[in-house]
């Protein structure tokens, strides 16, 4: 019923201002899409078997959720849903703000993880913190709103951005061994960036710049996976283009047929789509965004 609501308001935009300018046809696929991507994995034996079938695509691009691994609400539905219907190909980001006091507070879900995990876990906030002024801190029972961590196996994920309504706030490693999987450090890092604001990488409004993407070797119905933002949408922080960003898909991202869905335009060092390390431009992106001290010298 919620989706039929959501559906009718849209296409009174018609009658509104700004007006719809995409077909009903069109708007019924991507709502299809949305619905889809909102489900994630059916279940955790899909996730496994996508993990094998793509021996050289990053785990947290297998969840089965928005461009991989971004975690869809409500409100960001029923946004997407509008802007898509108005000609825009991006997920809104005008209710996502940064973490009040610049501090992330976040408790693990009862029984979701072993020592060694928990300790990925903080090693990842805490390299976050010697690289920036985010903050880290457990959950009292006073914080309503907060990071829910758990370790369900149908992926890596979390939602975007600080977002009061939204009370607990999602963030999924499967558990595996250290060091591998959605516990390699940089993914811990990647899924934490999300939950601090950002999107992927060759999402933003220049990307077209620098990667081209080959549409025809992406597996059919994942293309929106690599719309663009508007620059009206996301912000580059007067941080250039970063090919091996933590936050950057690999080249085989959504791949039909194993051959690359990202091509690089220009040179660079380093291998696309690593989780291995932090960069420097994405640590800037962060000290930036969230006004560090000295981050705009």
């Amino acid at each position: 019923m919620l989706r039929l609501i959501v559906l009718a308001a849209v296409f009174s935009l018609s009658i509104a201002s700004p007006a719809v300018t995409r077909t009903r046809q069109d708007i019924e696929a991507f709502k299809q899409f949305l619905d889809g991507i909102r489900k994630g994995n059916d279940n955790i034996v899909q996730f496994q078997v996508k993990r094998t079938s793509h021996p050289f695509t990053n785990v947290e691009e297998l969840s089965g959720k928005y461009q991989g691994d971004i975690v869809l609400d409500e409100e960001d539905y029923e946004m997407m849903l509008q802007e898509y219907a108005i000609g825009r190909n991006a997920y809104s980001t005008s209710t996502i703000t940064t973490w009040p006091y610049n501090t992330v507070i976040f408790e693990f879900g009862d029984g979701e993880f072993n020592d060694a995990q928990k300790a990925a876990i903080w090693d990842a906030a805490r390299d976050i913190e010697a690289h920036t002024c985010v903050k880290f801190r457990y959950r009292t029972a006073s914080d309503p709103i907060y990071v829910k961590l758990t370790g369900v196996a149908d992926g890596c994920y979390a939602n975007v951005g600080y977002r009061e309504s939204r009370g607990a706030h999602t963030m999924n490693l499967a558990r595996t061994s250290v060091g591998s999987g959605c516990f390699r450090h940089a993914t811990i890092v990647h899924e934490f960036m999300h939950i601090l604001g950002f999107v992927h990488m060759q999402s933003t409004y220049n990307r077209d710049n620098f990667v081209r993407i080959n549409g025809h070797n992406v597996v059919p119905g994942s293309e929106h996976n690599f719309d663009i933002y508007k620059e009206s949408r996301v912000d580059n922080l007067g941080v250039d283009y970063d090919y091996v960003s933590c936050l950057h898909y690999g080249p085989y991202a959504f791949t039909a047929n194993g051959r690359p869905t990202i091509e690089a335009l220009q040179r660079y060092t380093g291998e696309m789509g690593q989780r291995v390390y932090v960069t420097d431009k994405d640590w800037l992106r962060i000290n930036r965004y969230y006004n560090c001290p000295g981050a705009w010298n």
